[in-house]
């Protein structure tokens, strides 16, 4: 009898064994596989592989959905954060929108940098460093209106920074470390600090080329000019607090920071807020002839005497008593009072008057 099968008799073969599997045969597979050296495997195999999943080894997912979605509401609070601080600190109205976040290889994320200044950060006591990036346009664009243009951007051949815009350059991205930190706070507790600053991608390397991070993109808008933002994490980094990226523990820490948690903090911003202050000498009532024909030298009565209390104003509202002085070569009010119908507040008993 010849030791190969031939066609007919491979297919009589399948079908009975399609039918001993039907009824609950356990032994038929390895039967089978034995009889005709490993058919049925192989056809097993090829049905397993009608469900797969491309998966990627130059770019492995070390992130979750879930937790990229975490990242993601993060930063969108960051966006809205930073877009406040820079309209605030330009004077125009600032847009910045999140784009994408996505995992990448490190050196993907710095083949796709061009003309843009690179800023690298540490977030302690994570160890490692982050990277955030702004492109030359939308900084020079701010750089223009801090130094009092309309933000227009001269192109420039050469890309180094004079010691001015470097230092405003570190103003603008110590604003937005500092939200970064805000946007950070209800999962992890770190202290963003700047470490250096580089026009050239290739002087920094703060992961091998191969490590996965995550890569943010950020788009910014100040007037009519458009440009890019980007924030490089590595996973290393982020590492140690991945059980915390979840978006049920982001809900709970949203809810706990309307629980008075920060009112301290925000007491202590208000004191630091300037107000008006004005002083109330007296009022005296004249004619418009004698308004037109006062010269220098010419005395106005007052209704008020010497020994009575001037008003001290805080907006419209009279909040102190006092009496006229000087300190030093400056007019000051000497606190002598609170106004009993304004609630107590605790003052300096000298305050200065702008001449």
């Amino acid at each position: 009898m010849s030791d190969i099968l031939s066609q007919a008799e491979i297919e009589a073969l399948l079908s009975s064994l399609t039918g001993m599997s039907d009824m609950g045969g356990g032994t038929s597979d390895a039967s089978a596989s034995m009889s005709m050296g490993g058919t049925v495997p192989a056809r097993r195999e090829a049905k397993s592989m009608t469900a797969y999943e491309l998966y990627d080894f130059r770019r492995p997912d070390k992130f979750a959905k879930d937790q990229l979605r975490t990242l993601q509401m993060i930063h969108e609070t960051f966006a809205r954060l930073f877009a406040g601080s820079l309209s605030a600190y330009l004077r125009v109205p600032v847009h910045v929108d999140l784009v994408s976040v996505e995992q990448i290889p490190y050196d993907e994320y710095m083949r796709s940098l061009t003309n843009s200044i690179i800023n690298v950060f540490s977030m302690l006591p994570l160890t490692g460093q982050a990277i955030m990036e702004v492109e030359f346009s939308i900084l020079f664009s701010m750089l223009d209106r801090l130094l009092g243009g309309p933000g227009s951007v001269e192109t420039k051949k050469n890309f180094s920074l004079t010691d001015i815009e470097r230092v405003l350059i570190e103003g603008i991205i110590e604003r937005g470390l500092k939200d970064f930190h805000s946007a950070w706070e209800g999962i992890a507790q770190f202290t963003p600090k700047r470490e250096i600053m580089e026009t050239q991608g290739q002087f920094v390397q703060i992961v091998p080329p191969n490590d996965v991070v995550v890569s943010i993109l950020f788009e910014i808008k100040v007037g009519e000019l458009r440009g890019a933002m980007s924030v490089c994490i590595p996973y290393l980094l982020l590492k140690p607090i991945t059980s915390k990226l979840s978006a049920q523990r982001w809900f709970s820490s949203s809810v706990k920071k309307n629980t008075g948690k920060y009112a301290a903090v925000l007491a202590r911003r208000l004191e630091k807020t300037y107000l008006a202050l004005n002083v109330r000498l007296g009022r005296a009532d004249l004619s418009v002839e004698e308004i037109i024909n006062l010269k220098i030298g010419d005395v106005v009565t007052l209704e008020r005497t010497q020994q009575e209390e001037i008003e001290v104003l805080i907006g419209s509202s009279v909040k102190f008593f006092g009496r006229p002085g000087i300190r030093g070569k400056k007019l000051a009010i000497h606190i002598n009072r609170i106004n009993p119908d304004n609630e107590p507040q605790t003052r300096s008993p000298l305050v200065g008057i702008k001449e």
